[in-house]
């Protein structure tokens, strides 16, 4: 613990309840000890790399209990993973007997260190929405870094919130990613800019229903002043309305005042003025003209919303004068700003063909976004659908498929709606029991591509049927392919 940084007296001599003995876990149960909590982790799992989280927490004092994550517990207060669901047995009996539950993020916004001579906690600038987020809070960290400020992308992004509040010496802003499960479990948790990128149905069989799902992700606006909304989502549209007092909207054409859009390929703001010490910004549309979409490193028409919203969140975070985004840094951070991997990642290129990764797409609504990007296609897709409907995807993008390889081990709801919906495209299932399914996934989908197709790994479903993880599943996809292309070369 850091020497400037008190025990919370909040926390001394509670009794707390660590559900969950992953990365935020192991972050949530560290922080605890240190400020005087009586910490239990659970976790269901009792591998190998369960034991190894859990013999540092022991060391320090900590109760662990693997291999039942069920049985319920006495506490005063359980900080839970994400992915727990309210109707987990061990949450749902606390919460029957009245135990606050909370999820990591919700901790991290209590235990942010009051610094400097005013007093003041680090600020949170917050993305959430049903596809983008990562690549968005990416972008967030991009520019915010170029108007000079210390800064890093936590949260649902990989690093745990309670470890970056808690940084030292502390950043100036944090570019957060929070889930719909992290706000589910939130009740303070209230960042001073937040952005929901859009909304399709996902997550329904955790939160019980789209308008919980919703509501989870309005959440981010919970301090209910200023905040950015995708005006091109309808229902992101009404959520903004219901829960913001300064609503500033972002699209994909011209821009409304006060929002953000697109003016002859350019990211244009007419939200705000600008310092005079900056110089006037080049105008276009009665608006500053951020940056030439041409410049960008990433491409397709969602990757655009996703600047834009960048944009905007970055600009409605500087309103409150505490920090200050010039114009000139949102321009100068979107430049910079280069895509983590897995998301439209290109991969490999042979004989005109281009292999392109977009593993993280793991349901139709990103799937829809990265088909729309390429415009002759050799569709690698399936696994997990868990009840979605993949025939209106299929629909909207039939004209440009060249052919489709399907994976997965229930391959018929694909195959199903390539029939109703694109029954002249030529359909590839991988038997689910070939020694490798991406071997033999890529050597379909190079059988089928010609010169000028993109062979574009889109799954529109989850992973864990056939691998760990979407990000194992690009791998064994990137391998393959740089196998294959280099054979061509």
């Amino acid at each position: 613990m850091s020497p400037d940084v008190a025990p919370s007296s909040s926390f001394a001599g509670r009794r707390v309840v660590v559900a969950g003995i992953a990365l935020s876990g192991v972050a949530a149960a560290d922080a605890l000890l240190d400020r005087g909590a009586r910490v239990l982790v659970v976790d269901g799992r009792d591998g190998a790399e369960q034991q190894a989280a859990a013999a540092p927490l022991r060391a320090r004092g900590a109760e662990v209990r693997l291999g039942d994550g069920e049985s319920p517990v006495d506490a005063d207060l359980v900080v839970t993973s994400p992915g727990w669901r309210p109707d987990q047995p061990l949450l749902a009996a606390a919460l029957g007997q009245g135990v606050e539950v909370i999820g990591e993020p919700e901790l991290a916004w209590r235990l942010r260190p009051r610094r400097g001579d005013l007093q003041m906690t680090t600020p949170w600038v917050a993305v959430t929405g049903t596809n983008g987020k990562t690549t968005t809070v990416g972008m967030v960290e991009s520019i915010l870094r170029a108007a000079g400020l210390r800064t890093v992308a936590a949260g649902n992004v990989g690093l745990p919130l309670v470890t970056a509040v808690l940084a030292e010496p502390a950043y100036d802003v944090i570019a957060v990613e929070l889930s719909s499960f992290q706000l589910h479990w939130s009740r303070d948790l209230a960042p001073d800019a937040g952005v929901v990128l859009n909304l399709a149905p996902d997550h329904l069989d955790w939160h019980g229903s789209f308008d919980a799902y919703a509501e989870a992700k309005a959440a981010v606006w919970r301090h209910g002043g200023c905040g950015a909304y995708n005006a091109d989502d309808p229902v992101v549209t009404r959520l903004a309305a219901d829960h913001l007092d300064d609503p500033h909207p972002f699209t994909l054409g011209e821009p409304a005042h006060g929002g953000f859009g697109l003016v002859d390929g350019v990211i244009v703001d007419r939200m705000s003025g600008w310092a005079p010490s900056e110089g006037r910004p080049p105008m276009l549309a009665d608006g500053a003209a951020l940056v030439d979409t041409r410049d960008l490193a990433v491409r397709g028409a969602h990757n655009l919303a996703n600047a834009l919203a960048a944009a905007a969140v970055c600009r409605v975070f500087a309103l409150d004068g505490r920090l200050p985004v010039p114009w000139a840094a949102v321009g100068d951070g979107l430049r910079g700003y280069r895509p983590g991997r897995h998301r439209n990642e290109p991969v490999a290129e042979a004989g005109g063909v281009v292999w392109v990764d977009d593993s993280k797409a793991t349901n139709p609504h990103a799937a829809d976004a990265s088909l729309a990007a390429y415009d002759s296609v050799v569709w690698v897709a399936g696994g997990l659908f868990k009840g979605a409907d993949v025939g209106p995807l299929v629909a909207a993008h039939a004209r440009r498929l060249r052919g489709v390889v399907v994976i997965g081990n229930d391959p018929g709801p694909l195959v199903e709606a390539m029939a109703r919906h694109a029954p002249d495209v030529p359909v590839v299932e991988v038997n689910p029991r070939d020694t490798d399914v991406m071997d033999s996934a890529v050597t379909a989908a190079a059988e089928l591509a010609v010169a000028g197709d993109t062979v574009l790994l889109a799954p529109a479903a989850a992973s864990m049927d056939q691998f760990r993880d979407y990000a194992e599943r690009g791998d064994r996809f990137a391998a393959a392919a740089r196998a294959r292309a280099g054979e061509r070369t």
